[in-house]
């Protein structure tokens, strides 16, 4: 059994191929696909976070109107850059969306990806401290959050307060109890990953991984998952983790699915540069009739280590044939693989 959701990037581009447009449209729309697969019977909607790109960008009001508008489904990040995050302001936005949501909040954060702009988080106000990267001041704005969860107050009362306050310190206000332990780190490394199971967050590993063996894509992200879940055991923590890997995966059962995936089917993983002296593996999408993909995926590693699957959307072709996509894996695939 697999919790299944889908991560949608929201892009948007001003052409009559793409059927979100604008901004507004990859808003509205994330809501309404959101919705369409909670009716489904999927367990998650996430979404990807972009700065200065026609893409999804400041969460937290898309995750409160999500998190109105439905009852069950979880709903999450898949990544926030903590670059570009004040820990303080971040917490009071998530412990409001968390609110508004019933607890069903799940948000991954990370150090970020490749930019848009050259060290964007400059513009944001932000920047790393004397002899710390870009990555070193992501992961302390990580851990400055995480420590926030936790609800402990640290500010001094104003001794003269225009409303009453309580007792002792005071912390961020709203406060969602259960919060800190429903935050996922997106690890492209197995150092990072065994860093967030120290620090007691889940992990979210994606079609992206630095390039540390040379193994498929699979090998690699499936031995990252076992580091992980190894240093968790080793930190003592008494909850069972959670873990996720992303996948595009389309089951070919129309002339749509063929005319849009049918070329994809035969993809295998890619390397690449993300950096100047980084090289990546980036793992293959999977596109074929349900009885041929259904072997294809029984192959995939690091699917079976995992407990929670989020497929890439692909947001531009439209909610409707994005719930189309959804449910042909929900009942064309998943009870075949026991994940259902």
């Amino acid at each position: 059994m697999k919790k299944i959701g889908f991560l949608s990037f929201g892009h948007w581009t001003p052409s009559s191929q793409s059927a979100t447009q604008s901004a507004s449209d990859a808003l509205l729309q994330s809501i309404d696909l959101a919705v369409e697969a909670e009716r489904l019977g999927m367990d998650g909607a996430y979404f990807r976070v972009h700065h200065f790109a026609r893409q999804l960008a400041s969460p937290f009001p898309l995750l409160a109107a999500v998190g109105a508008r439905t009852r069950r489904i979880e709903i999450g990040t898949a990544v926030i850059d903590m670059r570009y995050e004040n820990p303080h302001y971040m917490a009071e936005d998530a412990g409001a969306a968390d609110l508004i949501a019933g607890g069903r909040l799940e948000l991954g954060i990370s150090r970020g990806s490749p930019e848009q702009v050259i060290d964007g988080f400059h513009y944001f106000g932000y920047a790393p401290e004397p002899g710390q990267t870009d990555a070193d001041m992501g992961r302390r704005h990580a851990q400055e959050f995480l420590e926030l969860l936790r609800g402990k107050g640290f500010a001094q009362p104003n001794p003269s307060p225009m409303f009453p306050n309580p007792p002792g310190l005071l912390r961020l206000e709203p406060h969602s109890e259960g919060l800190r332990d429903r935050i996922w780190w997106g690890a492209a490394t197995n150092a990072t990953a065994a860093w967030a199971a120290k620090l007691g967050m889940n992990l979210q590993s994606s079609t992206l991984k630095f390039d540390e063996t040379g193994e498929p894509f699979h090998i690699q992200q499936a031995a990252q998952i076992r580091a992980y879940r190894a240093a968790w055991k080793e930190a003592g923590h008494t909850r069972t983790p959670r873990v996720s890997v992303s996948r595009s995966i389309f089951a070919l059962t129309d002339e749509r699915d063929r005319l849009y995936f049918g070329r994809t089917g035969h993809e295998g993983d890619k390397i690449g540069f993300i950096e100047e002296n980084t090289r990546a593996i980036f793992g293959r999408s999977y596109a074929a009739e349900p009885d041929v993909l259904i072997e294809q995926l029984r192959e995939d590693e690091a699917i079976a280590e995992a407990d929670t699957l989020l497929l890439t959307v692909p947001n531009q072709l439209g909610v409707d044939y994005n719930a189309h996509v959804m449910e042909a894996i929900l009942t064309t695939v998943a009870p075949a693989l026991g994940w259902r």
